[in-house]
């Protein structure tokens, strides 16, 4: 039976506790996005350029600060930013056709891509507990998607089809903009990581939105109601680019996408007070499943974490004791071999010396009790 100490460690609290505040913060952007969408306002791009432009000032000013070099080719984060883009573009642009539940249920296609890309890139092996928490989690979705088809939430929206589309391309771009971050985050640097997404996401945020959408913003009436969910979204999104490589770094792309999917019933909490909408009783069985999902995957984290840290051990005991080893057996042949010696029968005296000083240095080598070390030890001092 598992002990309760492998539940609530500090790295599965945190962990966890943190993957939730990521989700709130991804729940936050969601409203933002549909409130945005209900007034007219379709410019993808142009919310998250903000964003990208806060990363650049922010951490761009510490990496400028510390003068470090760079531990990472500058042309990967082209590609990241790219990527992180254009994800975001086809994400937002899903809430013009198609509503907040659909978009948010969708989005856990990213799961299995992560899954894929790091088992495939990163050589992440996924033990059993891991496996079964992932199912777990996704069991719990399923129970919100008869939910919703229950209670008819996924009916909203202008073209549903063409923005379920939208959100599974871009859950698969947010597969390999988390998989990326989670290799550079691990082999790089952090503030690095967000200095140069938040440039190279800038510089192709703009461009693309010189291109797109500069008739829709020029169109847009910014009003109170229109620039509070505008510059919230961007505010959210910062704090949610800033934490992500924390929770990388700690548990992998895999246990972040499986927080993500709490974003949905933090969505149903916020209607149910904001908005006074009555909801199904399966959207908190669900909430409960979900989250019984991420402790399962956490533990697994956390078993994995002491399998190594056992070999690891082993293998530290292991230098260490063959470093003993040969301490001793230098210093039993230094006391067996005198710098001066006499006559033939003393030389011929000291080459028996030698010869058994290497044969028991052998046995001491492949021997692995401390007991048996000492007294063959004893025995080559005899």
């Amino acid at each position: 039976m598992m002990s309760s100490k492998l539940f609530w460690t500090k790295k599965t609290l945190v962990g966890i506790g943190l993957g939730q505040f990521l989700s709130l913060l991804i729940t936050s952007t969601g409203f933002s996005s549909s409130e945005l969408a209900k007034k007219g306002i379709n410019a993808p791009t142009s919310q998250s350029f903000l964003n990208y432009v806060l990363l650049t000032v922010v951490y761009g000013s510490v990496m400028l600060y510390k003068r470090q070099p760079l531990k990472a080719k500058w042309y990967y984060y082209v590609f990241l930013g790219l990527v992180d883009v254009e994800a975001n573009f086809l994400v937002v642009k899903a809430y013009q056709y198609t509503s907040i539940t659909s978009v948010m249920l969708l989005d856990c296609w990213s799961i299995p891509c992560v899954m894929f890309l790091t088992f495939i890139f990163l050589k992440t092996k996924y033990r059993f507990r891991k496996i079964a928490g992932v199912v777990v989690c996704v069991a719990g979705l399923v129970m919100v998607v008869f939910s919703d088809v229950h209670a008819g939430d996924r009916s909203g929206g202008s073209d549903p089809r063409k923005g379920d589309l939208l959100v599974f391309a871009g859950a698969t771009l947010y597969a390999v903009s988390n998989v990326s971050e989670e290799f550079l985050v691990k082999n790089a640097d952090r503030v690095e990581l967000m200095s140069f997404l938040g440039l190279f996401g800038a510089i192709i945020s703009a461009i693309q939105i010189s291109l797109v959408e500069r008739n829709d913003l020029k169109s847009i009436h910014w009003t109170a109601g229109a620039a509070f969910p505008f510059f919230g979204f961007s505010l959210a999104m910062f704090l949610f680019y800033s934490f992500v490589p924390v929770l990388l770094k700690m548990s992998g792309s895999t246990m972040l996408n499986l927080s993500l999917l709490t974003s949905d019933m933090w969505a149903v909490i916020i209607r149910i007070f904001a908005y006074h909408e009555k909801v199904d009783w399966l959207y908190f069985l669900a909430f409960v499943v979900v989250a019984g999902g991420l402790i399962i995957y956490s533990v697994g984290d956390k078993g994995d974490g002491q399998h190594q840290r056992r070999q690891a051990g082993v293998a530290d005991e292991d230098a260490e004791r063959s470093k003993h080893f040969d301490e001793e057996a230098e210093a039993g042949s230094e006391n067996i071999n005198p710098g001066t010696m006499a006559g033939s029968s003393k030389t011929e005296d000291s080459s028996k010396h030698d010869c058994t000083t290497i044969v028991n240095r052998s046995e001491i080598i492949e021997n692995n009790t401390g007991k048996d070390v000492q007294e063959k030890s004893f025995k080559i001092s005899e």
